[in-house]
């Protein structure tokens, strides 16, 4: 193929000025990537020299620091800040950490889908209709956890088909996170239903700042800052969306976790900031007018 046929080109110079409520230069949203994974599965490694070992204890123990201790950590922190998250949820977390559910719940945080296990790449599937059965399991358990049926989707390592979007919108899913493309909202095109691209972040995300990158945790505290910056001075024009991805198994440590707190002191500490989830940011953009029927 050589386009998608999901949306058209759009420089962001040609749009239209984006308002958000009460003129916010900048909406803000926390994603916290709460993830199961397979104990023979494989994941995102640590240290490569256990990778193909059945189980790898090493790896996957490293991640299980998660809902052990690091979400709480997140948990705390987000509260100090009066920060509601929206969580990118593997269903299976429903099932084996149900502590993280209910204390999610109490908070009234957002739940957007992310697979039932980050050990199962959405193109691993062997066919369209396996496919639907596990978007559609992922929506059903998440609602029946939570009291809430899920509006948002984020692929497992950001993985789709070519048939992600339209099997999404299909099971009642409004939002995709998995295009990382730009710094607003846009619409995507389906076969039925109506489906938001809202920007999600692959920089400013621990896994490939502190991880891939090697960024110490106070660099990536800086880069939190500095994207910032960047987006309020320009959301003055036209509203921006500023993500801050996480994984509690990496910012959750103690090491680590002050210098997102300081982050989000800086940022907080700025007016005309909108403090929001995944499904606001897209349902004020549907709302107004801004994305087709």
């Amino acid at each position: 193929m050589l386009d998608h046929g999901r949306f058209d080109y759009s420089p962001i110079i040609r749009r239209p000025p984006l308002r958000w409520p009460n003129n916010a230069r900048v909406a803000l949203w926390v994603i916290p990537n709460i993830e199961h994974f397979l104990f023979e599965g494989h994941g995102t490694p640590i240290s490569p020299r256990s990778v193909g070992f059945t189980p790898d204890v090493l790896n996957y123990a490293w991640r299980d620091y998660a809902p052990r201790v690091g979400i709480w950590r997140l948990m705390e922190l987000l509260d100090r800040h009066g920060i509601r998250a929206t969580v990118a949820l593997n269903s299976a977390v429903c099932q084996y950490n149900p502590a993280i559910i209910e204390e999610g719940v109490k908070r009234n945080w957002e739940w957007m889908g992310h697979g039932i296990t980050n050990s199962t790449p959405i193109p691993t599937l062997g066919s369209e209709d396996e496919e639907r059965e596990v978007i559609q399991t992922v929506y059903t358990t998440i609602k029946q956890a939570t009291g809430r049926a899920p509006e948002g989707w984020l692929g497992p390592g950001l993985s789709e088909t070519v048939h992600t979007p339209d099997l999404l919108a299909e099971a009642g899913f409004t939002y995709l996170c998995d295009w990382c493309n730009d710094d607003q909202p846009y619409p995507m095109r389906t076969k039925r239903g109506r489906l938001i691209s809202v920007p999600y972040s692959i920089e400013i995300n621990d896994i490939s700042s502190i991880l891939t990158k090697a960024y110490t945790a106070a660099e990536f505290g800086q880069m939190i800052r500095d994207q910032f910056d960047v987006l309020y001075a320009e959301g003055a024009r036209s509203g921006r969306v500023m993500a801050i991805a996480l994984h509690p198994f990496i910012i959750g440590v103690p090491s680590r976790i002050k210098y997102l707190d300081q982050a989000l002191t800086y940022i907080l500490g700025h007016p005309d900031v909108w403090v929001t989830t995944g499904g606001e940011i897209a349902g004020w953009y549907r709302d107004h007018g801004l994305a087709p029927a």
